[in-house]
């Protein structure tokens, strides 16, 4: 059977619970059609990139499917009827991923706190000036490369040919 990854996103409006009853209900309906589903990964609640339908963030979930054509044909379809759902799209693979997913692996970095002031801080607590503004530290000093200039040869004068009478241009 053809492999295919699924990622959905939900409303914000919506629960954390009804986002795990939307995704069994969309399980179900691929069990039914003779598929299986592999790894489900809940991303969380995620800001989008724009607003869709009113909505500024949206519950991601990744499904991987093993499911016959028919099978994921009708999960969109209930997927474009159900109006929790934001958008869906379903990609065919040649094969999944065993290991998480990227989204999963950088959960952990997205929730510190990013440097927005003129000073980000390092973890003495050291200030360090931001890029593109000057620092009170000398600057080490670092080595410019020279650069060989080729021997200037002496020009030539150009010769200009000058008509000879008699002859047509």
């Amino acid at each position: 059977m053809p492999l295919y990854e699924s990622v959905l996103i939900a409303r914000q409006d919506v629960s954390t619970t009804q986002v795990d009853d939307l995704v069994a209900n969309f399980q179900n309906v691929i069990t039914e059609n003779g598929g299986s589903v592999g790894k489900t990964e809940i991303w969380g609640l995620r800001t989008l990139a724009y607003k869709i339908k009113k909505n500024r963030k949206g519950h991601y979930v990744l499904m991987n499917l093993d499911a016959p054509s028919d099978a994921v044909l009708e999960m969109e379809r209930q997927m474009r009827i159900n109006e929790d759902i934001l958008r869906y799209m379903t990609l065919r693979v040649d094969e999944h991923e065993t290991e998480p997913s990227a989204i999963v692996r950088n959960k952990g970095s997205e929730d510190r706190p990013r440097g927005r002031g003129r000073f980000d801080r390092d973890e003495g607590g050291e200030g360090r000036p931001s890029a593109g503004r000057p620092s009170s530290e000398p600057a080490a000093a670092t080595e410019t490369p020279t650069v060989e200039a080729a021997p200037a040869e002496a020009a030539a004068p150009a010769e200009v040919a000058t008509p000879v009478e008699g002859e047509a241009s």
